[in-house]
């Protein structure tokens, strides 16, 4: 049996990465326009690397910007006196840093959706978002050198993996005005192949998806929806061609085979069992090692990026997965 026009609705919203798209997009023209026009590309104020957000402004002032630069959040509540000691030396570092991540702080007591979708248990806690992936750094009160390593690291990654560079910071730039000369741009380059793309996933050409995502991230590596959009038309192409009663057969029969239960998750992950697929492979992590294990821990991040980084039970399996290999 070969499923056919599998839909992910449900699963999967490209309506937010789509939007972290086109933020990315007008922030590179901000960026081109500026240096035409012979000032800094894209500078902001010193006063622009920290900032307050609530459940209103989170799409735009995080994910959004989380496709130009690491989004460091600082989950704090007045009434906190370890937020008291760590909040400022993070305030200082994302001036010292110099651009190279943003540092958002979200009150808990005026916010506690935020808090509950990113399964924060208590406070200070520090996450990050990275082009639309949310990871969690560290709770707690922190030692500013454990701080600092940690930071290096969030910054090697976003660079490297994303092609995250940072923000270019001005002390004479007016706070505020790189953003908004970002917001009166029109959209990104890549807006006709994202649609391509998208119309070929949904009518179930799920190899011409695959071929039309990789050439926007051909040329835009860092691209979150068309690393979203690969994700997904690679997961239903390798769906396509599976026998999912002899899947789940091989799956109940060998526990601690890799492949089956990494085929297992997939078939979970299309029929809408998110947090099964999750679970599955956390387990089958749990009781390989070597090759196998890696294999199952990188089919787990692919499918975090299917269902996408703002998903609770994404930041909760990340936390899982976290336990299982440490």
């Amino acid at each position: 049996m070969q499923p056919r026009n599998m839909s992910m609705s449900g699963v999967v919203d490209l309506a937010a990465v789509k939007a972290a798209q086109e933020a990315k997009a007008k922030a590179e023209q901000a960026r081109a326009e500026a240096a035409r026009q012979g000032g800094a590309p894209g500078a902001v104020s010193p006063a622009d690397l920290v900032i307050d957000v609530d459940e209103a402004a989170f799409e735009r002032e995080v994910l959004q910007r989380s496709t130009e630069v690491p989004v460091v959040i600082d989950f704090w509540a007045e009434w906190c006196e370890p937020c008291k000691q760590l909040s400022p030396v993070l305030e200082r570092l994302a001036v010292e840093y110099d651009g190279r991540f943003l540092l958002a702080r979200i009150d808990v007591d005026a916010n506690q959706m935020l808090m509950q979708q990113f399964g924060v248990q208590g406070i200070p806690a520090v996450f990050a978002v990275v082009a639309g992936q949310a990871l969690p750094l560290f709770q707690g009160a922190a030692g500013e050198q454990q701080i600092r390593q940690t930071l290096d690291q969030l910054v090697q990654v976003a660079e490297q993996r994303f092609g995250l560079t940072g923000l270019t910071v001005d002390p004479d730039a007016e706070p505020g005005g790189a953003q908004a000369a970002a917001e009166e741009l029109p959209a990104g380059p890549y807006d006709a192949l994202l649609e391509a793309a998208v119309g070929a996933l949904d009518s179930g050409d799920f190899g011409g998806a695959v071929q039309a995502y990789k050439n926007v991230l051909s040329e835009d590596p860092g691209n979150p929806e068309a690393k979203l959009g690969l994700a997904q038309a690679e997961l239903l192409q390798r769906v396509g061609g599976l026998d999912p009663q002899q899947v789940r057969k091989d799956a109940a029969e060998k526990p601690a085979d890799a492949e089956a239960q990494i085929a297992a998750a997939d078939l979970d992950l299309v029929g809408g069992h998110v947090e099964d697929a999750f679970g599955r492979l956390i387990d089958t992590v749990r009781r390989t090692v070597g090759d196998d294990r890696d294999a199952v821990r990188l089919r787990l991040l692919e499918l975090f990026e299917v269902v996408g980084a703002d998903d609770p039970r994404v930041a909760a399996a990340r936390r899982a997965l976290a336990r299982a290999l440490f």
